[in-house]
């Protein structure tokens, strides 16, 4: 399909089930073909996961293609895999290895930092308060774009952040019935603004459907997930993973926490990027919408969601500061990503879109 094809296909030809991805090594072949009824089953591949790189596209992709059995599903894929026995034993194994990897690297705040132990002191407002301070000079990806970014990679960032925003505040629905008193209501008071506050012209899900609709981009749900590579998938792994882990509830709610409070002034940024690189209203409005709510979200999830959670359950505070900096590790190594790619002329998907001149 072609960029200018997917401009013509409305909210109506959305497609609601996904189908299944491309495998990118052994344990993603073995998840894609248990699913699609071919031998052999998940059980054979579990030697291969302690080898696994964590970060790597092979189990990354395997990862989020067991996940998404919890949401929409595949087409043509019984639902019952979802609590297929083996399945899931290979799930816990690959996520053994990836928390493995982010409890480590999450624990440095900059390379030269291995022995400090931060994470272990459940400095929470700590770690809240680095997610307030922006350097004077900041060169992320929505400075990027604001600044001196091209169309093309304006539409690569979307496609990106499809993988998320088309299901956005879906993994955070599942801490839910983990928490209880001040921090459950506050938490469901920013999900019932996240899923539209009882518009469903509004849920942010579908102002991200029209965004893409809007750059003339393919607003499928799971339309770019072959195409997003392994950095863009751990960000989103990371968050179904601690959504449905009763035991990392405290990360969960760190990870929303960060991700609100960075949310307003990034897009800030992007708005003026949209307005800039020619996006149209309706991709300028899920921007917009994300420059109040987030403001008010990040005040309710710092001192009703946190602070009731810790009130209740003060021993979850390094889980709290490994959500706050396992988001901000998997963001920074995305951005590396796609700024290193597009300064050398390249695409930062796995192919480009059509369309564009990223290669």
């Amino acid at each position: 399909m072609t960029v200018q094809q997917a401009a013509t296909r409305g909210p109506a030809a959305r497609a609601e089930v996904p189908v299944l991805p491309g495998a990118r090594g052994p344990l993603s072949r073995a998840v894609m073909d248990t699913l699609a009824g071919r031998p052999p089953g998940p059980s054979d591949t579990l030697t291969a996961v302690a080898s696994a790189d964590p970060y790597g596209e092979d189990l990354q992709i395997a990862l989020h293609t067991c996940y998404e059995l919890h949401y929409r599903g595949f087409t043509d894929v019984d639902p019952d895999w979802e609590w297929d026995p083996d399945l899931l034993r290979l799930r816990g194994a690959m996520e053994a290895v990836f928390l493995d990897a982010l409890r480590r690297d999450a624990e440095l705040r900059d390379p030269g930092d291995v022995d400090t132990g931060d994470l272990n002191t459940g400095d929470v407002d700590g770690a809240l308060d680095e997610l307030l301070v922006e350097p004077v000079d900041g060169h992320g990806i929505t400075h990027h774009l604001q600044d001196e970014g091209e169309r093309w990679h304006l539409l690569e960032h979307a496609a990106h952040r499809s993988v998320y925003h088309l299901k956005e505040a879906d993994p955070h629905a599942w801490v839910v019935p983990r928490l209880r008193g001040r921090a459950k209501t506050a938490l469901v008071a920013v999900e019932h603004d996240e899923f539209g506050g009882g518009r469903p012209e509004m849920i942010h899900q579908g102002l991200y459907a029209d965004l893409l609709d809007d750059l003339g981009l393919d607003s499928s749900y799971g339309a770019y997930v072959d195409a997003a590579p392994a950095v863009m998938l751990a960000t989103v792994n990371m968050m179904s993973m601690f959504g449905l882990r009763r035991s990392l509830r405290g990360a969960l709610v760190g990870h929303f926490a960060a991700a609100e409070i960075t949310t307003a002034p990034s897009a800030r940024r992007m708005a003026r990027a949209l307005e800039r690189l020619g996006g149209g209203p309706r991709a300028l409005r899920f921007y917009t919408e994300h420059i109040e709510a987030d403001a008010v979200h990040e005040q309710v999830l710092r001192y009703d969601v946190i602070g009731g959670l810790l009130a209740d359950e003060p021993d979850l505070a390094p889980d709290v500061v490994l959500g706050i900096r396992a988001t901000n590790l998997l963001e920074d190594r995305l951005a590396d990503h796609m700024l290193g790619c597009w300064r050398a002329g390249r695409t930062s998907l796995r192919h480009p879109l059509p369309g564009t001149v990223g290669r």
